[in-house]
């Protein structure tokens, strides 16, 4: 049965991959031209389009993986290095914010793009996403637990863009880089342990 601390670590790791803070910046620039009510309407829809793409990415992905034939420390190095490398460019680049509002083109059009994706079911997410819910290394209960968990994140994504004026004026663009670079950093160290995990499993390293 998994603790508190357990459940904390894991919203932790999905809070920071998702970035929800790092999405405020790029919500305000892609509503601009929208009065409040369509901005309140594109925050919602966003994250629920970004929820069952989370969703469906849990409940698929280990099938792809299996008929691919992929074994899991195959998968968990080369999703590690993966994660790894997203993980820098949120902390050496230019950041989320900026990065993904250059990919605004249409501005009568970003609800799914940018905004649900790759805003917040970013390529991270959804490689976190299968990691958390391997058949292989956790029971039912425990992919159900981290599928509520990403609900409670995207929850907590949805009040931070339906507050992200107050958000923005609070906190400042510095800060909101400050927290996507730190968050980088959470998922850099999460993506360095499915690599070691991955090279331990492969050559079975007691331990």
């Amino acid at each position: 049965m998994e603790t508190f601390a357990d459940l904390f670590q894991t919203f932790l790791f999905i809070f920071a991959v998702i970035d929800p803070i790092g999405s405020v910046p790029v919500f305000l620039e892609a509503t601009k031209n929208f009065d409040n009510d369509t901005k309140k309407k594109v925050a919602i829809r966003s994250c629920m389009i970004a929820f069952f793409i989370l969703l469906f990415f849990i409940v698929a992905g280990q099938f792809v993986m299996e008929e691919m034939e992929i074994t899991l420390p195959a998968f968990q190095i080369a999703g590690g290095l993966i994660l790894f490398i997203f993980s820098l460019s949120m902390i050496f680049g230019e950041g989320k914010p900026e990065s993904e509002k250059h990919l605004i083109k249409d501005y009568n059009n970003v609800t799914v793009f940018p905004i649900a994706m790759p805003s917040i079911a970013s390529p991270g997410a959804i490689l976190s996403v299968v990691l958390l819910t391997d058949n292989y290394t956790y029971t039912i209960v425990q992919q159900a637990t981290t599928s509520v968990i990403v609900l409670l994140v995207i929850a907590a994504t949805c009040l931070l863009l339906l507050a992200a004026r107050i958000v923005q004026n609070k906190i400042g663009d510095t800060g909101i880089l400050v927290i996507s670079k730190i968050m980088g950093l959470i998922l850099a160290a999460f993506a360095v342990q499915n690599i070691l995990v991955g090279i331990k499993d492969y050559f079975k390293i007691p331990g």
